[in-house]
């Protein structure tokens, strides 16, 4: 009978879930409004020394919620190989979309991020073996045929640059990916501390390969930057919070929001237009990974 006449949610339920949504929606707010502040600061710091101090500036912030709280950055799980593989897919995916940002347009590099979670449970089902059937493998295959629109491959508008965001969004993926399998016992402090090691680190790294003196930051760096970090922050443990509050069902879809707050800045803030592929792209990819979302749940259910 319940199938029939499905229960009504508790006002609890109800609560949490609307306050999860809420978390998710800033979380995203402030995601993009980073992603605008490195964009910025990208336009007068070599990219490498950009990196170095954004990360630095994060792991400071995660340090000291480790010691408020009195979480261990250096226990033994933090080490476990699905740790370090996380760090290298996190070292590459935060290179290459710093890069992006720094080097196209932040609507297109905030476009081809929202497949993601379609990545995702592509990688879910080749590498864990979870089964996905005929209507989500669908899905999957018009996601990435949203992003192909996106990216214009066979146009003379295509930019080979727009491969940086592409190669990002996969380290992304695989970073959610091997964040399934870490210890349950690291908090979101440890997280957040290692994700900004691996930025920092991706700065060494490429600050050595590009050769580009660094130089003392200009005001208006220094605001950028320390914006960046402190929205980054902010909106990593509000994603944390939202993930936490509410089902993750219901929560989970408001990420897209993400791509409209990175849409209008990207118009607003920097004068890049939106032409009509970006804008099927964007839909194709957002109706996969909605239809994804909502055939997960059904299936669970």
């Amino acid at each position: 009978m319940s199938r029939i006449f499905p229960q009504p949610q508790s006002s609890n339920t109800s609560s949490a879930n609307f306050r999860g949504s809420l978390w998710m929606i800033f979380a995203m707010f402030a995601f993009a409004l980073e992603d605008s502040l490195v964009k910025a600061a990208a336009a007068n710091l070599p990219t490498g020394e950009l990196l170095i101090l954004f990360g630095l500036g994060g792991m400071l912030v995660f340090w000291c919620a480790a010691a408020a709280t009195g979480a261990k950055l250096a226990s033994p799980d933090a080490f476990s190989p699905t740790m370090r593989w996380r760090f290298c897919f996190e070292v590459v995916a935060r290179l290459f979309y710093v890069l992006a940002l720094a080097l196209t347009t932040l609507s297109s590099a905030t476009v081809i991020l929202q497949a993601t979670p379609i990545i995702v449970v592509l990688g879910a089902a080749v590498i864990f073996g979870e089964k996905v059937g005929w209507r989500r493998w669908s899905a999957i295959l018009f996601g990435l045929a949203g992003v192909l629109v996106v990216l214009r491959p066979t146009t003379d508008s295509f930019s080979a640059l727009s491969i940086l965001a592409l190669i990002g969004m996969l380290g992304f993926a695989a970073r959610d990916l091997a964040s399934r399998a870490a210890p349950a016992s690291l908090g979101t402090a440890t997280l957040g501390f290692y994700g900004y090691l691996a930025i920092t680190v991706a700065g060494i790294a490429y600050g050595a390969w590009e050769g580009k003196p660094f130089i003392l930051p200009d005001g208006q760096s220094c605001v950028n930057l320390i914006g960046a970090v402190a929205f980054g922050t902010i909106a990593y443990s509000a994603l944390m919070k939202a993930m936490r509050s509410g089902e993750i069902s219901v929560v989970t879809p408001f990420r897209y929001t993400r791509l409209l707050f990175g849409l209008a800045l990207g118009v607003l803030a920097f004068g890049e237009a939106l032409d009509t592929p970006m804008i099927v792209g964007s839909v194709m990819i957002v109706l996969s990974g909605l239809f994804i979302l909502w055939r997960g749940r059904r299936i669970r259910q």
